[in-house]
């Protein structure tokens, strides 16, 4: 029984990576940006297809799978425009990326897979587009099941939710169970303790990937004040930002904070190597953590390559938008198990 599986918005291959790990064979990514490619390939072995989804043809899609596989379709569409920090955005609908979902289900209704899976942010579950998604597929006899997990409680080391959404021909499907608790969530001194220490701005000489970006004198004397779990209120009046000291300021909590050696880390977005664009302070050294540091927190293999130079803010982008391996692993596995039970 062959289990063949096409990433749509496969960026660098989380998914992928994730997926193949759990057995399953991933025939092809696509993508439109072409900066994703290298690491996608020569990662994955896995044929990359650099193509804008909006106007590709399905048909030849179709064609990549083996005539008696099991068909699955996955993929995270771009999701900014569904992220709660858009929610106040005007005309965040006619934005390009509101109906990448719509362009999902156009693959879905061509290929016509066994098995569709799909990550994205929690805010997707908020809006019409959702439910008009969800409606078509249930259509199309499909058995549906959606659910917003956090990450952490699959063994990420990471408090990052997101929705988690499975559909099957074979018979009913449910999301993944979790695989850990509160009391044994997998924190980040298990994970990035053990590298080599860095300054600000530097690079290890072992690992071009271990690199951090420069901070500025102000930013360094902020961190040196921040304490690991704690906000900008531990610094000294002196070293706040004006805006900061108004009381429209006191919202900005989630920023210029340090990580906590015992905790998960949050969210990794496509700007943790920023100190200031969250809560991407190092634990106990005055920088913010580094672009291998970003990957392991992700969950990418600790020998996934990035490419010959290390470009921080593509990386950075590249790493925050991908979906962490080790959940596509979970979802992968799920979907291997669900296939067992109904195929025998």
């Amino acid at each position: 029984m062959r289990i063949e599986a096409i990433d749509l918005f496969c960026g660098i291959g989380g998914l992928t990576c994730g997926l193949k790990t759990a057995g399953i064979t991933v025939l092809a990514g696509l993508d439109n940006d072409n900066s994703c490619e290298y690491a996608y390939k020569n990662n994955n072995k896995v044929k990359f297809i650099c193509e804008d989804v909006a106007g590709y043809d399905f048909k030849a899609m179709k064609k990549m799978y083996s005539k008696d596989s099991i068909k699955i379709l996955a993929g995270c569409a771009p999701c900014q425009t569904f992220s709660s920090h858009t929610f106040k955005v005007k005309n965040r609908e006619k934005d390009i990326r509101w109906n990448m979902i719509e362009h999902f289900l156009r693959g879905i209704k061509t290929i016509e897979p066994d098995i569709i899976s799909m990550e994205n942010v929690r805010g997707i579950t908020k809006t019409q587009v959702f439910f008009d998604f969800v409606k078509q597929v249930e259509k199309m006899h499909y058995k549906v099941s959606y659910e917003v997990v956090n990450c952490a409680d699959y063994g990420i080391p990471q408090n990052r939710n997101r929705l988690v959404f499975l559909a099957s021909k074979l018979g009913d499907i449910s999301t993944p169970q979790k695989t850990h608790t509160k009391d044994n969530h997998v924190s980040i001194n298990k994970i990035i303790k053990s590298l080599p220490a860095l300054k600000s701005g530097e690079t290890c000489k072992k690992d071009k990937v271990h690199k951090t970006r420069n901070l500025f004198a102000l930013n360094i004397k902020r961190i040196q004040q921040s304490k690991p779990g704690g906000t900008w209120k531990d610094w000294d009046k002196a070293l706040l930002p004006d805006c900061y000291k108004k009381e429209s300021g006191q919202s900005y909590a989630t920023v210029y904070g340090r990580m906590s050696w015992d905790k998960v880390s949050p969210t990794i977005t496509t700007q943790f190597s920023s100190y200031g664009s969250g809560r991407f302070g190092h634990p106990d050294q005055d920088r913010a953590i580094s672009i291998r540091e970003g990957a392991l927190l992700q969950t990418f293999p600790e020998d996934y390559d990035f490419g010959e130079e290390i470009k921080t803010v593509e990386v950075s982008r590249h790493i925050g938008n991908a979906v962490p391996p080790t959940l596509g692993w979970v979802i992968g596995k799920k979907i291997v198990k669900h296939i067992e039970e109904n195929c025998g």
